[in-house]
């Protein structure tokens, strides 16, 4: 029954068709592949009416759609984004005469061959090898093979008709220009355009000709629509080609069994406990996430057929060196990130391809790179190699030659003695923290002129393994974090340019002025946890630094406020130090501090002047916890936010020392020893503004009263309240939450009226009491109904 079909529509074709075919209907498979990918079929001439449709993963189709266009316009049905073909499909080998498709030497630049093979950017056979890429093209096997570039698979097909550009006429027949409109889903969406010679065995078409030619082809398309017999032999077996009446959509992508594939080009196996390497991962693939697996080799084979990869990620696997073979990134041409952390790496890949960009070897046991890892890499910007076991030996001279755009090198957390001399000299960050580095050599750091940022924190360094030339090359140097050495001055030969000093925790005595003059654009100097003592910070030390924002300089032994500050300093930091005394100049040079912290020092009431706050009229918190005041200091800014008095001797509160203080809202008193009697009659009174009140840990015997009404956050816990009565808390009807835990109250010490109208109660919390406390909240507030639309 198929051979007979297949008879019946070859005498119909021969008879709608007087131009001759050369194939037949049940052409073999071999035919029309080359190479194991498609090739582009010629499109004949011989055939009004043929048009390219598209390339499939096994070869391309071709659309019989008759012409009724008295000029013999081509026209190709409308095809949609689809993996497969539509209907009324033949293959390439079916094409009449595909050597006469022609292109004469006047053809316009916008009708030539190479114009025509742009616009394919799906299907295998364009990139796999096969089709285009070997010299097929439109050209056809008796005219001049043009070589077209390899086409990138982005799209999913044709996405809409031909459109006529126009004709010609000479020779004895006639040539139609047609171009097809941009492909679906493509990054470069091409016009496409050919000439197709129009010709009726040597005649040009009249009007019966046409006439006659269009009411065969639809008594073609009648036939080849109706429900027929089993399909010719040769093609039974073929599931790639979609018979009539089947579904044009797409087949669903090859995907890894448990991995997910969002998108064609992404395969996402993260997490999946892995012991070996997926085996079925599409070829199209160009990012591809293993993560959080247990891989501990990766197969060549495997990895070598995935020549497309831009991204690999093998983060947190169990790859060890031996897993790993040379040769694994060769065929990798295109690979621009690669992160393989958290392996067990003992020595870095001899090779990384040259398109890299991106590569993170970081916590690994790596103890040696070679040149060609990071070497010959002309777009890598990122190199992360930290938390490994690298030392001065392990890191080749020309580790980075002809990578000249390194922007941020990683290797903190390494074994390594002294700054390598052959950094690349593009460097913007480098990161040398947690090291044994004890000296910076001489020209180590003259080339990097680009570095806006360097760490070498938590090292061995002393000031006789630096010297005046170490940072003088670092123009555009920005941040600077030389803390956790041993050093014992200020290092010189500072950029101009620095915005951050981190000196912290060295063992400096003594700031040298001469050191920082120059920094006039320093914005944070950090020199926490030193020894300056009383005289190792002079006066007007720092006041060249015009611009410093913020000076730390807790943990230092000072005896009193550096004099002679910067009087655009916005927070001065001196915690844990001897400062016994505020003298009434001792701040007037910083009138612009916002931030004032003074805690764990050794402040007297009686030796902080009443006048001491009065120039800061900026200053917004004031920390003076962990002194030895009896009470509150005097003339507070009237600006303050936010007033930290815990861990005083605080006995009595009145309200003149608060009066005015009209913007505070955070006010700690824990740790101190009041009682409800030493709390004087309005002193909450002009604290209108109040939200954080923190009286824990005191002698309180009950919640004082009059609290401020705007109060949300009510801390009491480690006093000695043995009742709650009924009006505790009618003054702050606001609160939102209220800590009562380890105080005196019993199971019946709360009056059960203590929380009606505190409709924003969310958090009441009496554990730690002698008796469990139970604790109805009140209702809260009704929501108002929504307006109904119209």
């Amino acid at each position: 029954m198929a051979g007979a079909s297949i008879l019946v529509i070859s005498s119909w074709l021969r008879r709608l068709w007087p131009f001759g075919y050369r194939g037949s209907l049940a052409a073999s498979e071999s035919s029309w592949q080359r190479g194991g990918g498609a090739q582009m079929a010629g499109l004949t001439g011989s055939a009004p009416g043929w048009c390219l449709d598209r390339q499939a993963e096994s070869g391309p189709a071709l659309a019989l759609a008759p012409s009724p266009s008295s000029l013999g316009t081509l026209l190709c049905p409308e095809v949609s984004s689809t993996l497969l073909p539509p209907p009324l499909l033949l293959r390439s080998a079916q094409i009449p005469d595909r050597a006469n498709l022609s292109f004469p030497p006047s053809i316009p630049r916008s009708c030539g061959p190479a114009q025509a093979g742009r616009g394919y950017a799906s299907g295998a056979g364009v990139v796999g090898g096969g089709g285009w890429d070997q010299g097929d093209g439109l050209a056809g096997p008796h005219h001049p093979i043009r070589r077209l570039p390899a086409l990138r698979r982005a799209g999913k097909g044709w996405a809409s008709s031909p459109e006529p550009l126009g004709e010609r006429a000479g020779g004895g027949r006639r040539e139609v220009c047609v171009r097809w409109g941009a492909v679906a889903a493509t990054a470069q969406p091409p016009e496409v355009t050919a000439w197709f010679p129009l010709r009726n065995s040597g005649q040009q078409f009249g009007r019966d000709g046409r006439a006659r030619l269009a009411m065969r082809l639809s008594l073609l398309l009648l036939l080849l629509l109706l429900p027929g017999p089993q399909p010719a032999l040769g093609m039974e077996d073929d599931a790639s080609f979609p018979h009539l009446g089947e579904s044009s959509q797409p087949p669903p992508r090859a995907c890894p069994p448990r991995c997910s594939c969002p998108r064609p080009d992404t395969v996402d196996c993260d997490g999946l406990d892995l012991r070996v390497f997926p085996d079925n991962i599409t070829r199209a693939a160009q990012h591809l996430s293993l993560q959080n697996n247990q891989l501990q080799e990766l197969p060549y084979n495997e990895l070598s057929r995935l020549s497309g990869l831009r991204t690999l990620n093998l983060h947190n696997n169990l790859i060890s060196s031996e897993g790993l073979p040379d040769e694994a990134f060769e065929s990798l041409t295109q690979l621009q990130h690669i992160y393989v952390a958290h392996n067990k790496l003992s020595v870095a890949p001899q090779f990384l391809p040259r398109s890299l960009r991106v590569a993170d070897l970081a916590a690994n046991e790596v103890t040696e790179i070679f040149p060609l890892t990071f070497g010959e890499k002309p777009a890598l910007r990122s190199v992360y190699l930290h938390n490994n076991q690298l030392s001065n030996a392990g890191l080749p001279p020309d580790a980075f030659r002809g990578s000249e755009a390194v922007a941020t090198l990683s290797l903190s957390s390494n074994q390594l003695s002294y700054v390598p001399p052959s950094l690349p000299p593009s460097l913007e960050r480098l990161h040398l923290q947690n090291n044994l580095i004890s000296k910076v050599p001489r020209g180590a750091l003259s080339r990097q002129t680009h570095l806006r940022e360097l760490y070498l924190q938590h090292n061995q360094l002393t000031d006789s393994g630096l010297d005046a030339t170490t940072f003088s090359k670092l123009h555009r140097l920005e941040y600077l974090d030389l803390s956790h050495n041993q050093l014992a001055a200020v290092p010189a030969g500072l950029p101009r340019t620095l915005a951050v000093l981190h000196l912290g925790r060295n063992r400096i005595r003594w700031v040298e002025a001469a050191r920082l003059g120059g920094l006039r654009g320093l914005r944070y100097l950090l020199l926490q946890h030193n020894q300056l003592g009383a005289t190792g910070l002079p006066a007007g030390a720092l006041r060249p630094l015009r611009g410093l924002h913020t000076l730390h300089l807790y943990g230092n032994r000072l005896d009193r406020v550096p004099q002679a500050l910067p009087r655009r300093l916005r927070a001065l930091v001196l915690p844990h130090n001897r400062v016994a005394a505020l003298g009434a100049r001792d701040l007037a040079s910083t009138p612009r501090l916002a931030e004032l912290n003074l805690a764990y020092n050794c402040l007297a009431s009686a030796r902080v002047h009443l006048r001491a706050f009065r120039r800061l009229r900026a200053l917004r918190s004031l920390d003076l916890a962990g002194n030895q005041l009896t009470q509150l200091p005097s003339g507070l800014p009237a600006g303050l936010h936010t007033l930290r008095l815990q861990r005083n001797q605080l006995r009595t509160l009145e309200p003149e020392p608060l009066a005015g203080l009209h913007q505070l809202q955070e006010l700690s008193l824990a740790h101190n020893r009041l009682r409800v009697g030493g709390i004087g009659p309005g002193t909450w009174h002009e604290l209108q503004a109040l939200q954080v009140l923190d009286l824990s840990h005191n002698e309180l015997s009950f919640v004082p009263p009059d609290l401020p009404e705007a109060l949300e956050e009510l801390h009491l816990q480690g006093n000695r309240i043995g009742h709650v009565g009924p009006e505790a808390f009618l003054s702050t009807p606001r609160l939102r939450a209220l800590f009562l835990r380890a105080n005196r109250l019993h199971m019946t010490s709360i009056a059960p009226e203590a929380f009606l109208g505190l409709l924003h109660l969310r958090v009441v919390d009496t554990t730690g009491n002698p008796e469990p406390v139970l604790v109805r909240l009140p209702p809260t507030a009704p929501r108002q109904p929504r307006a109904a639309g119209p």
